[in-house]
Order: structure tokens, then C-alpha cells, then sequence
């Protein structure tokens, strides 16, 4: 349980794998995904390392696979995927699967380039076919006299009519439907005019062989006089793309081949079905094992491309790899090994071994799908330095409810509660169906982040009493207008309330008054004209309670980062100069709200000084307000000691602890060790002084940190040839003090958008009623019924869009604000890097597209 607030514990080891046993070892470490190599050929091309050649040989694999997978796509044929998880392949049995999957690659290809060949053929008979009926009915209608007197004076309109036509040339084909107008025009142009165009559309659309697409085309016949205008003929035909076919002269050898065609193209298309079956069996037969296939060769390229990371010995008998792994892994890991060493037959088992080293480890956080949606809010910010307090834990409480302070409606928090209900209930039908959606991935990846924020929404909607805009009057409310028994007060009659539009109910007239709502807000406010003055208030002085204690808690979780890291100079003149200067300013003015709720009443609360100017009086030590009293006897002496500790604080983060550094190093190097006769005397720091400078190994090295940096392995290893910049120290500290005091006065001010958002949500949801559904509730006849009905509908659709997407969206933006940099900051470094193990589950997830 601990292991949850911080990342795990990491090692680096090294590993000793048999050459024969290295393959089965890496794909026992690859089914288990503890352990991240390291590249330790940084300097050697990809080209040059010793399985390159296998790598290239499964990378071949996959593209025939991935040839294979197009086909069965092409055709419309379902992949099976029973989600089975194959073990991975013997390198021996690599040659098999290429044997097979080059077997399978060649009969597609052949089956394509046949069926090519042949849907070819089809085309041009099909063509030739409408080019014989479509010319015997051109050449049935220039047998009418006044077409041929037409098309005589169309040939040459200068010369007188003859008895008998001249014998016409002429070429017959087809061409693209939309090409026509154009080729007319060229032939018109080019010709001038001596030509006689017919053509007519082809009714069904005719499959382009190459691309399988749907095509629609016309025939055409030319007559022309002359081989001169044949040739223009010709080329302007080969011009537009449009396909020429023999076309007999006599009606008789035109039927003749008619039939001929017709029966050609009948035995054409009975081995056109026989091949598109046979390719249909093919590729079922594929579709069954593809998904496997893929797994196995995607896992053998990983395998051997991280043995590319490793080194191998002078023997050639040996690799060594290093690893970074969790120490808490190390047995699952070992008998990893232990499991690849027995399957690989080798009988030397493999060895791994910790090392001591100073670099800094990777940062690996172990989730689980609960949790794992709020470690990807974090890790979004930032992955977290190693070793340090991790934020998601503390996130899966804050996040939904600071998301529901602005959201707090019972209504809008029951849909989402039960939208996300939905998703957790069925996730496992939802996650085998493999949605593809970017926008429901994204949202059911944060399913359970949903379910709180609804479930929170419920809870704060039942404190503001807001559902739907309505208030809820479970236990009555605390008002009336009648008085209690033996007590004088207002008692209302029916005339009083109808003849007055507002009546004001004083709290400060007995029996009024009956004592506090249960749980919540009073349902009289809802219909009360100072509503939205009463909500101000509280929501104002709610939002900075709020955030200031988030941010307390915020500031003291570094304590346990300073703790853990050993650096005592961080807790004594950084968290406590820190946590003084927050409490003294802001939590002060939590403690000043909270009296001031308890020290008034109804009958003096108009007596009550305001906060805030008290608040700003503080700051400039002006006490002679006549407008503003203070709160309590003794305030003026308490508020100059509270700002006097305050800004004593500031020296302390500023100066202090820049000069501790400074002395610190010349410590180490004035005062150091002298050499007596091979012993080694020491006149340093005493044991009690050298603790607070020393730091664990593995400690997070980030240069945010001055004590930090000017210890880091970098600088222990360069101690002699490095000098101490005080300059930069400073500097760098100066930045760290001014960010963090004026960052508690502007983190204070943001959290302000507690009540922003939470008023906006509750103005939009009372607008929406008051302008939509209040005009379905205006009338009681049975025609009003339907109105209710289609102004419910609209009422529905706008609460979904409105304030339950958009308003929700809004909200979760401001809260992951919020945690980023008002609570995050305080004690969040952010500047680790992320364990990447190696792994199947990206291969076993399913990237694959179908």
C-alpha cells in the first residue's frame, strides 16, 4: 500500500543470457513486462548490429501479412480474433512461417494478376459487345434516304446533292461519358467539320479491372471520307483514351460475331466466378489466422530488436543487458528467466545482478484501471521525479469534488453518475467491441473519474439544495410565518400573501425563525429575492476556505519529499518558512471567516466589519477605520505580529538559505582530508554537520533544487574542476521566493473559479427552466400535454449539451487547473522520466486496424 504514494522502487541489474537461451529469456521478460532495456550500442548503426538480418526477415513477414490483411479487407471478409494470446515462435520455426507466408503472398498475387487479366478481357467483349448492337442500329438508320441526304450536305455542304453517297469510312469505340462534349468539339475543330459523330450511353456501369471501380462509358462511331482525316481520327481518339475495336462492314458478319462475343463472354465469366471463389477460399482461410500470425511476427521483431540493445562478450557465448526493473519484481523476474533458460533447453542458467549506480532511475507508478485514469492526470502535468510523493493518490479525492463544488447539482450528477455507471458496468462488452471513436475512447479510458465526479456533484447538489435549478424541501424548512406557541411574531394571513408581492421574513423576530435546514441550504432561499447576494457570500468565502486548505495540504506533503530525501536544510528553511508565511496571511483569513459565521447573528450581522477590507487593513497596519471595527478585542496586536512573522519568513527563503549553501560547499572544499602515512585523516564537517549535506543516491536530481544541484552525482564527480555560483544560487532562489509569495495571494484568487463556475452552473440551469420548461408547465389542457412532451425533448437535449457537456467539459478543465498549479507546484517536481518496460500488451491490445 505504500508503494501507492510513491513511485516504485527501481534498480538497475545486469543480465547474463546464453546465447542459445536469450531469446526464450527476452520473450518470458516480454510476457511479463518488468523490465526496461537499455541501449547499450548507442554508438553502432542499426545497420551493423548482429540481428539486423532477422529483424529485416520479420519486418519482410509483416508486410506480406499486412499485403494479406488488405486483400481480405478488399474483400469485405471478417479477421477472427478470439483474443488468444500465441506463445512466441522458435527461431527455427521462422523459415516455415516465411515458407508459408511467401507461399500465400505469391497465389494472391497470382490469383490478382489472373483475375486482372481476365475482368480485362471481360471489359473489352462487354465493350466490343455494345459497340456490335449499338452500330447495327447507326447503320439501320443511314439505310433512311433524308439521313443520307443530311449527312452528305453535313460532309460538304458545297457541293450539289448526288444521286448515290459517296462510300464513308469508319471507326467505332468507346469512350468515359464524361469526356464526350469535349471529344465532339475536338473532332469538329480538327476535322473541320468532315465527320459524322454518332454515340450513345452504355446503360450499366461497367468495373474498371485496375481499380475496381465503377465506370460509366459510351459508344461512338465516326464516318469520315479519306485516310487523311482516318490518321486525325485516330490520334484524337488515342488523345482522349477512348478505346478502338474492330467493327465488320455487312450486317451479316456483324451478327456473326455478335454471337460470337456473346459466348465468349459467357465461358469468360463462369472462370471469372471459378477464380473469385477460389480467391474467396483463400483468404477465408487466412482470415482465421492472421491475427495470430501477426502477434507472433510482431513479437519476434521485438525480441530481436531489443537483443539489438545488448552487448555480447569477446566469446561470442554470452550476452550482457542492462536493466532497469522494480525491486519488488525481482523474483517474478528471476523466475522469468528461470521459465526462458528451461524452455530454450540451455543448461546454463541466466544471472542477474544488482548494480550501484548514481543515475537517476525511471519513474514507474503501478495502476490499475481504477486508479490509472488519475495517474494520466498527473502524468499529464508531468512525470513524476523519482522516489517523490506521488499526486494521484490524493487526486482521486480532490479532483472529483473540487469538480463538483462547481458543479453541484443533484440532478446533472445523477445523469452523469448513471452515464458512467453504464460504462463500468459493461466495460468488458465495450472494450471487446474495440470502439474506434477517438472521443469515446478518451472518455471511457476515464470512466471511474466520471463516477466520482457524479457521485460528488449528488453530494455538494444536495448541500447547495439545487436540482435542476429546484430546491428540494425534504425536512421543511427553517422558516415561518407563523410564530411558535406562547411566542409574539408575524402570523400571515392569505390576504397578506396575496396582496404583496414580496414580504420579507426577518430572522430577527421571534418564532420566524425555527432553527437551521438539516443538511444543506434552506429550501426558502430558492424563492427569495436576495438569493443570488446570499449565494455570493457563501460560495466566495467557501472558495477560499477551500483553497486554502489545498493548498496547506499541498505545502506540507513537501515535507515528507524533504523527509524521504534526507535534506534537512529544504525542511528548516524551506517548509517551515513556507507553511508559516501561508497560515499566517491566508490561514488567518479562514479563521476570520469562521469567526465571524460564529460571532453574529441575525440581530448584529448588519454590525458585522467587512473581511476583506479588514484583510487589506492588515497588510497596510491602518487600524483607524471608523467604517470597518475590528472583529475582536486584541485583533490590531495579533494581525502586526502575524505580518511581522510573515515577512521574516521571506529573509529566511531568500537570504538564509543561499548563504547555508554557500557555506556548505566551502566545507567540502577548504576543509578537507589530509593524507598521514596511508591513513586518512579527516578535519571536515563532524558527523552530526555532514548529515544534513548528505542526500540519498537515488534521490531525484533536478536543478529546480540549489542544495540539489550543488550536490548531485555531477557535481561530486567534477567537485575539483566546478566552482560555486553564488550568483545563480541566488538568483535562482530569489525566483523560488517571489514565485511563491505572490503565488499564494494569486493561487488564493484562483480558486475563486470554485464560485465562478459553481454560480454560472446554477444561473444557466435556472435560465434554461425558466425559458424552456416553464412554457410546457403554463398550460393544463390536454393540448398542453403535447407541448409539455416536445418542450421536455428540447429541455432534455439542452441539458445534455448545455450543462451536462459543455459545463461539465468547463469544469473539469478548471479543476485540472487547479491541481496543476495551485496544488501540484507546492510540492511537485514533475521532472522524472517514465519506466517504458518492455512489453507484448501493446501487440495483445489490438492495434490493428480492421
Amino acid at each position: 500500500m505504500g508503494q501507492l504514494f510513491r513511485s516504485e522502487e527501481m534498480t538497475l541489474a545486469q543480465l547474463f543470457l546464453q546465447s542459445e537461451a536469450a531469446y526464450c529469456c527476452v520473450s518470458e521478460l516480454g510476457e511479463i513486462g518488468m523490465v526496461q532495456f537499455r541501449d547499450l550500442n548507442p554508438d553502432v548503426n542499426v545497420f551493423q548490429r548482429k540481428f539486423v538480418n532477422e529483424v529485416r526477415r520479420c519486418e519482410e513477414m509483416d508486410r506480406k501479412l499486412r499485403f494479406v490483411e488488405k486483400e481480405i479487407k478488399k474483400a469485405n471478409l471478417a479477421i477472427l480474433d478470439t483474443g488468444e494470446n500465441p506463445e512466441v515462435p522458435f527461431p527455427r520455426d521462422m523459415i516455415d512461417l516465411e515458407a508459408t507466408f511467401e507461399k500465400l503472398e505469391n497465389e494472391l498475387k497470382e490469383i490478382n494478376t489472373n483475375q486482372e487479366a481476365l475482368k480485362k478481357n471481360f471489359l473489352e467483349l462487354t465493350e466490343l459487345k455494345h459497340i456490335l448492337r449499338r452500330t447495327q442500329q447507326f447503320f439501320d438508320e443511314m439505310e433512311d434516304p433524308s439521313l443520307l441526304e443530311e449527312s452528305s450536305t453535313f460532309l460538304d455542304p458545297n457541293e450539289p446533292i448526288r444521286a448515290a453517297p459517296q462510300r464513308l469510312g469508319f471507326v467505332a469505340g468507346v469512350i468515359g461519358r464524361e469526356r464526350i462534349p469535349t471529344f465532339e468539339r475536338m473532332l469538329w475543330r480538327v476535322c473541320r467539320g468532315n465527320v459524322f459523330l454518332r454515340q450513345a450511353d452504355i446503360e450499366d456501369p461497367l468495373e474498371d479491372p485496375t481499380t475496381g471501380d465503377q465506370v460509366h462509358k459510351s459508344v461512338f462511331i465516326i464516318f469520315f471520307q479519306g485516310d487523311q482525316l482516318k490518321n486525325r481520327v485516330k490520334k484524337i481518339c488515342e488523345g482522349f483514351r477512348a478505346t478502338l475495336y474492330p467493327c465488320p462492314e455487312t450486317p451479316q458478319e456483324r451478327k456473326e460475331m455478335l454471337a460470337g462475343v456473346n459466348a465468349r463472354i459467357d465461358d469468360l465469366q463462369m472462370v471469372l466466378n471459378q477464380t473469385e471463389d477460389h480467391r474467396q477460399r483463400v483468404l477465408q482461410a487466412a482470415a482465421k489466422t492472421v491475427r495470430v500470425w501477426f502477434i507472433k511476427v510482431r513479437k519476434m521483431k521485438a525480441i530481436y530488436h531489443t537483443l539489438n540493445l545488448c552487448n555480447i562478450d569477446v566469446t561470442q557465448k554470452c550476452l550482457i543487458a542492462e536493466v532497469w526493473c522494480p525491486v519488488s519484481d525481482m523474483d517474478s523476474i528471476q523466475f522469468a528467466l528461470r521459465r526462458g533458460t528451461e524452455k530454450s533447453g540451455s543448461t546454463v542458467p541466466s544471472i542477474l545482478n544488482s548494480m550501484q549506480t548514481k543515475q537517476t532511475p525511471p519513474t514507474y507508478n503501478k495502476t490499475n484501471k481504477f486508479t490509472s485514469g488519475f495517474q494520466n492526470i498527473v502524468d499529464a502535468y508531468g512525470i513524476g521525479s523519482y522516489r517523490e510523493i506521488n499526486p494521484a493518490p490524493y487526486t482521486i479525492i480532490t479532483f472529483p469534488f473540487l469538480f463538483a463544488v462547481m458543479f453541484g447539482d443533484l440532478g446533472h450528477g445523477a445523469l452523469m453518475t448513471a452515464a458512467a455507471l453504464y460504462l463500468v458496468l459493461r466495460e468488458s462488452r465495450l472494450m471487446a467491441q474495440k470502439n474506434d471513436n477517438e472521443i469515446f475512447t478518451m472518455v471511457f479510458a476515464g470512466r471511474y473519474i466520471i463516477l466520482l465526479m457524479g457521485i460528488f456533484s449528488m453530494y455538494t447538489g444536495l448541500i447547495y439544495n439545487d436540482c435542476f435549478s429546484k430546491a428540494l424541501n425534504i425536512f421543511g424548512s427553517g422558516w415561518s410565518v407563523r410564530p411558535m406557541f406562547g411566542e409574539r411574531g408575524a402570523n400571515w394571513s392569505f390576504t397578506t400573501l396575496s396582496e404583496n408581492h414580496v414580504l420579507q421574513l426577518d430572522p430577527a423576530v421571534d418564532g420566524v425563525f425555527k432553527g437551521p435546514y438539516p443538511i444543506g441550504i434552506d429550501p426558502i432561499w430558492s424563492i427569495s429575492i436576495n438569493k443570488l447576494t446570499f449565494l455570493n457570500s457563501f460560495k466566495m468565502k467557501m472558495s477560499v476556505i477551500l483553497g486554502v486548505i489545498h493548498m496547506l495540504f499541498g505545502v506540507s506533503l513537501s515535507l515528507f519529499n524533504h523527509l524521504y530525501f534526507k535534506k534537512p536544510l529544504n525542511i528548516y528553511l524551506g517548509f517551515i518558512p513556507e507553511i508559516v508565511f501561508m497560515s499566517c496571511l491566508f490561514g488567518y483569513l479562514v479563521i476570520l471567516i469562521f469567526f465571524k459565521w460564529v460571532s453574529f447573528d441575525a440581530r448584529t450581522s448588519k454590525d458585522a466589519p467587512s473581511l476583506l477590507i479588514a484583510f487589506i487593513n492588515m497588510f497596510l497596519f491602518q487600524y483607524s477605520d471608523p467604517s470597518n471595527k475590528p472583529l475582536y478585542r486584541g485583533q490590531m496586536g495579533l494581525q502586526i505580529f502575524l505580518v511581522i512573522i510573515a515577512l521574516a519568513c521571506v529573509p529566511c527563503m531568500l537570504i538564509v538559505k543561499t548563504l547555508v549553501l554557500r557555506r556548505q560547499y566551502l566545507w567540502q572544499k577548504h576543509l578537507g582530508t589530509q593524507n598521514f602515512g596511508g591513513i586518512r585523516v579527516s578535519n571536515g564537517p563532524t558527523e552530526d554537520e555532514a548529515g544534513i549535506i548528505q542526500h540519498d543516491h537515488l534521490a531525484p536530481q533536478t536543478e529546480d533544487d540549489p542544495e540539489t544541484c550543488l550536490l548531485s552525482p555531477a557535481f561530486k564527480e567534477h567537485e575539483e574542476e566546478e566552482q560555486f555560483n553564488f550568483t545563480d544560487v541566488a538568483v535562482h532562489q530569489a525566483i523560488h521566493t517571489i514565485e511563491y509569495c505572490l503565488g499564494c495571494i494569486s493561487n488564493t484568487a484562483s480558486y475563486l473559479r470554485l464560485w465562478a463556475l459553481s454560480l454560472a452552473h446554477a444561473q444557466l440551469s435556472e435560465v434554461l427552466w425558466s425559458m424552456v420548461m416553464r412554457i410546457g408547465l403554463s398550460s393544463r389542457s390536454f393540448g398542453g400535454f403535447i407541448l409539455l412532451a416536445l418542450i421536455f425533448f428540447f429541455f432534455a437535449v439542452l441539458t445534455v449539451a448545455i450543462l451536462l457537456i459543455m459545463e461539465g467539459l468547463s469544469a473539469f478543465l478548471h479543476a485540472l487547473r487547479l491541481h496543476w498549479v495551485e496544488f501540484q507546484n507546492k510540492f511537485y517536481g514533475g521532472q522524472g522520466f517514465k519506466f517504458l518496460p518492455f512489453t507484448f500488451e501493446s501487440i495483445l491490445d489490438g492495434r490493428f486496424e480492421e
